[in-house]
């Protein structure tokens, strides 16, 4: 187990590189199946989610495109609960199944303003996937059809997530260590 420092916070490891790879090749092989001949679009929540959305995209062995939106709802360990719109949809989503690529699910009320933003531009179909879910925080119900882990209700940071724009780049991902 190793400890970081990330400004004024303890962190220790909780879930190594190896076993977040194990679960994103997992859940690539579960799309893969599902979207069999759909040429999904693939809509990564920035900035959390460019490595998990970088990682996954190279499993999945169906046609399939890849754009960005960005949401902010987070300042230091806490969600503001406000959700600003700061990077929009270009693509036309008409007809189109869609996959949200989100790093962590964590009260639900970004995807849920995502799903409700996604849903007036009449795509085929919706789907949520996420690396990371905290079912004990959930305050909206969801239909995640793509979740790699379930995770207690721990701040972490590492693999594209971050406490205060820092440690997005640690390849494990780490818990805080209450102090």
């Amino acid at each position: 187990m190793s400890i970081v420092k990330i400004k004024d916070k303890t962190f220790r490891t909780f879930i190594p590189e190896a076993e977040i790879m194990q679960r994103v090749s997992d859940v690539a092989a579960r799309i893969n199946q599902d979207m069999a001949g759909k040429n999904p679009l693939l809509l990564a929540v920035l900035n959390g989610s460019f490595v998990f959305a970088a990682d996954l995209v190279r499993y999945l062995t169906i046609p399939c495109e890849i754009s960005f939106v960005k949401l902010a709802s987070y300042e230091g360990t806490t969600s503001t609960g406000k959700i600003k719109e700061v990077i929009g949809i270009n693509e036309d989503l008409r007809g189109r199944h869609v996959i949200i690529v989100e790093d962590i699910v964590d009260t639900g009320i970004t995807m849920k303003r995502m799903l409700e933003t996604l849903g007036t531009r009449e795509p085929a179909s919706l789907h949520i996937c996420t690396l990371l879910l905290k079912p004990g925080k959930l305050q909206v119900p969801l239909d995640i059809a793509y979740a790699a882990m379930e995770i207690p209700n721990d701040f972490i940071v590492g693999y594209g997530l971050d406490y205060d724009q820092q440690g997005r780049n640690l390849r494990d991902i780490y818990t805080l260590v209450e102090e």
